[in-house]
């Protein structure tokens, strides 16, 4: 961004070289000798800036499915907590009497089983000897050698066989679904009462705590909150003549003025709905895992939208007197005080909008001595 040292020295020593009018050089009369830069034109990169909060990706409110009284909290706002940490006990007693009488039904059920087997062998072998009594009656009575009341009576006792032994084995599959009832009653005792023990859905940190022991946890009511670690993202408001400029997948770079520190990051998520207050939507930003990041921290964001063509000074160039910002311009090898305004800063150079033209020598970290119509001599 500097000039050359002895084209700018050149144009000075040309100017001072004149037939000016006759003044003081400096304060003794001396030319004063200085720094120079010239302001260029460059291209910077041209962005958005929003503001928003940081929001763990990942969190769960935990609540309790049953109705009960806390018996124990094992954690406190801060603690970190494993995948499937027990954190909050509740009161399990009639829990365990459900259970008790689940696994008592499925016991008697169960038992009933040996007396059904039983049966159905009884009547099976009821049901062979009427088959087998039948066909010799039969028999016999195609001969004539019985009477048809004899054949009659037989072929009665078999079909009473048959229907005793249809009977028992339909008292079997009774018998059989009411196992399998007493079977998922007992199992719905079981996660019942599980749900007495409120653990970690995975590892993280616990961020919010809202219950304590004695306390009646109730289905739905928040009791604590967890959130995975070092999953965060930035959602910014970004007002609603910009988004349509903003996409996912887009560079930001998102910094936090608590953690003096900046990142390189993306656009994850564009909310499809605009805030009737602010008129602005939420911009989704994922972030890298960075240990200090907590929930709640507040970030800016600046989105790269292309570039755009800036005039642009060194920064040491700039003086600031309250509200005003001026330069030393050198022109025929003297100074003037120029006003200028200026934009952003970028690292040592800043924008400046108003006050100069691209070309024009300015004097860099200029003395404290220096002052209008002084003559100058640039010097590396």
């Amino acid at each position: 961004m500097k000039a050359t040292g002895l084209a700018i020295a050149a144009i000075v020593l040309a100017g001072c070289g004149r037939e000016p009018a006759p003044r003081p050089k400096g304060a003794a009369g001396k030319t004063i000798p200085v720094t120079a830069a010239t302001a260029t034109l460059e291209n910077w990169p041209e962005g958005y800036e929003a503001t928003g909060t940081v929001r763990a990706r990942t969190a769960a409110t935990l609540a309790s499915r049953v109705m009960g009284y806390v018996q124990q909290v094992s954690v406190q706002v801060g603690e970190r907590v494993r995948e499937g940490q027990v954190l909050v006990t509740l009161d399990a007693r009639d829990l365990d009497a459900n259970l008790w009488r689940a696994d008592a039904g499925y016991a008697e059920a169960r038992s009933a089983m040996p007396e059904a087997d039983n049966a159905i062998a009884a009547a099976k072998a009821n049901l062979d000897l009427a088959q087998l009594t039948f066909r010799r009656i039969d028999e016999l009575a195609s001969k004539r050698s019985v009477s048809p009341q004899e054949r009659d009576e037989a072929s009665a006792r078999l079909k009473a066989a048959e229907a005793n032994y249809q009977m028992a084995e339909a008292r079997r599959t009774q018998l059989e679904s009411k196992i399998a009832q007493a079977e998922q009653e007992q199992n719905a005792a079981r996660i019942s009462r599980g749900y007495a023990a409120i653990a970690a859905p995975f590892a993280g940190v616990v961020t919010n705590k809202t219950v304590e022991p004695g306390n009646l946890a109730a289905p739905g009511v928040p009791l604590l909150t967890v959130e995975r670690e070092g999953t965060y993202r930035l959602e910014a408001e970004v007002d609603e003549s910009k988004v349509q400029t903003i996409r996912p997948g887009l560079p930001a770079r998102v910094t936090f003025d608590a953690l003096n520190r900046s990142f390189e990051a993306r656009v994850s998520e564009i909310v499809p709905s605009v805030d009737a207050a602010s008129r602005a939507y939420i911009v989704k930003i994922d972030l890298p895992a960075v240990p200090e990041l907590r929930s709640g921290m507040f970030g800016k964001a600046v989105f790269s939208l292309g570039k755009r063509s800036v005039l642009v000074v060194p920064a040491s160039a700039i003086q600031e007197r309250g509200q005003l910002q001026s330069v030393f311009v050198i022109a025929n090898g003297e100074v003037r005080t120029r006003l200028i305004a200026t934009g952003r800063r970028e690292a040592n150079a800043v924008e400046v909008t108003s006050g100069l033209t691209a070309g024009e020598i300015v004097v860099t970290a200029p003395p404290a001595t220096l002052a209008e119509g002084d003559c100058v001599e640039v010097r590396q």
